[in-house]
């Protein structure tokens, strides 16, 4: 008995190695699946770059501030603008906000000297943008809006911030 008890232990330790090999591949491929949905759109004018996932958004038209661009979903409840604009005023990520924000009661903001980031939630809608901050000799600001669905904020966490992350010029 002890002999078979040996055989089907060393069975089963070979069959959980073979499903975890299995489940790794299978994540490894579903990640590059992922990685090459994602596009880099350009704002040449101003040095800005963003990642954003090509399978969810198409250009519907130019963005509505600065130079750049407005991306949509296929059934609308998600939009994503990408832009930049000169500095004109030369502010920075704290006193642009103090200028320009009109809504109360952020979910979240987080403030530093290169950027901003900040979000809401209102009627099943989320808010988010994050802007980046240039002080070069041509002082920028890079940005990027995005509205998506309430209800579907777990499914879109990631995708805000590779979305987030990828968005440059970003100063150090």
């Amino acid at each position: 008995m002890s002999n078979l008890g040996n055989l089907i232990s060393r069975w089963l330790r070979s069959m959980s190695f073979l499903c975890i090999a299995a489940l790794v591949v299978a994540k490894a491929a579903l990640g590059e699946q992922v990685a090459s949905d994602w596009q880099t759109f350009k704002v040449p004018e101003y040095g800005t770059r963003l990642e954003y996932p090509s399978k969810i958004f198409s250009p519907v038209g130019q963005a509505e501030k600065g130079v750049g661009q407005r991306f949509q979903s296929s059934d609308g409840r998600a939009v994503l603008s990408v832009y930049a604009r000169e500095n004109e005023d030369n502010d920075t990520p704290a006193s642009y906000l103090r200028k320009n924000l009109r809504q109360r009661g952020l979910d979240y903001e987080r403030v530093t000297r290169s950027f901003f980031a900040i979000s809401m939630e209102r009627d099943g809608t989320i808010y988010y943008s994050r802007c980046n901050f240039l002080r070069s000799a041509r002082a920028s600001i890079h940005c990027f809006d995005l509205v998506y669905p309430q209800d579907e904020k777990r499914a879109w966490d990631p995708v805000v911030t590779r979305i987030s992350l990828s968005l440059r010029p970003l100063e150090r």
